[in-house]
């Protein structure tokens, strides 16, 4: 990180800031937080795909369930089940 604001010129603390920030410990997250945290970073990747996928796909995607299907024509048998002289 601090490569990137030297390079770029910016940042008015020390690289050794940056370390020692990101090397910190962070106190146990509650149940409640790591629960929060999880609902944004959904919330975040499904705002993403939405913004991927144009509206048509979305449409499919979401009535994907009540798509109809023809049943199956002809059933398990097949003509050769019939014939009785076929010795298999």
């Amino acid at each position: 990180m601090g490569f990137l604001r030297r390079l770029l010129g910016g940042g008015d603390r020390p690289p050794d800031a940056d370390a020692a920030a990101e090397a910190a410990p962070s106190a146990p997250a509650s149940p409640a937080e790591l629960e929060a945290e999880e609902r944004a970073h959904e919330l975040e990747m499904l705002r993403a795909e939405q913004e991927r996928l144009d509206e048509l796909t979305q449409r499919q995607l979401r009535y994907e369930k009540y798509a109809w299907q023809p049943p199956a024509q002809g059933g398990e048998r097949r003509a050769e089940d019939n014939d009785p002289g076929s010795g298999g």
